[in-house]
């Protein structure tokens, strides 16, 4: 039985087209606000009080839109796929397999304005498996694989439900099938073992700030699916 990750029946109403359009006009609020100093949470509830938007409304346009400065800074520090040859990478591994857990079930997917891709599940320190777990996994690998990438390290938050489930899910996909190292580790805290780091794969807005250098692969996983997302900016 398909879990659907993400999906939420209320969404149909809350991203219609008209809806989104909307959206796109609350959206040019919060970046005026935003890129004259504004914390992105407090310029989203003021602007989305004013249009009255709900709270899945309000968490796309939040996940979606960054300053032009985080913009600029984001922009310069992604590689490539074709740079990857014979490097390490570092991925946030429950950031980006439930994001493609998401997009394999066809639930909602956004493009964001430094051109990941992101969704609306909550993980709230909950995860359990769902059939399209493996597939994920699988189109992860394989893209790396292609990329001739030279180790893999999968991290994956200790406080997490299951997260020794996907560990031992991620080991028995992976196999002996790729010819880069694999390296995955359970840890206390994902996201600060990830700044400073080179080659890091996630679409978490904060990692990605503090990060030395990160690969766009959501992006690159819905061209390959031919997908869509939308934009609410």
């Amino acid at each position: 039985m398909n879990a659907k990750r993400g999906y939420v029946p209320e969404d149909e109403r809350n991203f219609s087209p008209e809806a989104v359009e909307k959206m796109k006009i609350a959206s040019r609020h919060i970046l005026y606000l935003i890129n004259e100093g504004y914390d992105l949470k407090q310029a989203t509830v003021f602007v989305g009080n004013h249009f009255q938007l709900s709270e899945r409304q309000r968490l796309a346009i939040m996940r979606s839109v960054a300053s032009d400065q985080d913009l600029t800074r984001r922009k310069n520090k992604q590689l490539s796929l074709s740079e990857l040859n014979g490097t390490e990478v570092w991925i946030d591994g429950f950031n980006i397999v439930i994001t493609l857990e998401v997009l394999l079930s066809d639930s909602l997917l956004f493009t964001c304005m430094d051109g990941t891709i992101r969704d609306l599940a909550a993980l709230r320190g909950t995860y359990r498996l769902i059939p399209e777990t493996a597939d994920a996994v699988r189109l992860i690998l394989d893209i790396l694989q292609e990329a001739s990438v030279g180790k893999v390290n999968i991290l994956l938050d200790e406080p997490v439900s299951n997260s020794g489930r996907l560990k031992s899910l991620i080991a028995e996909t992976a196999g002996s099938k790729y010819c880069f190292d694999l390296d995955i580790r359970i840890l206390r805290d994902v996201d600060r073992t990830l700044y400073g780091k080179e080659g890091v794969i996630t679409s978490d807005s904060i990692i990605l700030d503090h990060c030395s250098s990160w690969i766009n692969l959501t992006s690159e996983c819905l061209k390959r699916k031919n997908k869509q997302a939308i934009c609410v900016w």
